[in-house]
């Protein structure tokens, strides 16, 4: 039983660590939409920034 809890608490404490691991949302690298486009020479921002399609 205190094998049992031990394991318990290592598994949760665990999970609790990986859960405040921030996620990157975009594949941009951490650049603007801006930045992305004239590294990549595209004429518009609007394919590199999520929310803002038509």
């Amino acid at each position: 039983m205190k094998t049992l809890k031990k394991v318990g608490t290592v598994i949760l404490a665990g999970l609790f660590l990986v859960s405040c691991v921030p996620l990157k949302s975009n594949g941009n690298k951490g650049l603007p939409p801006g930045q992305v486009k004239k590294v990549t020479g595209a004429k518009s921002a609007k394919h590199y920034a999520p929310g803002h399609n038509k």
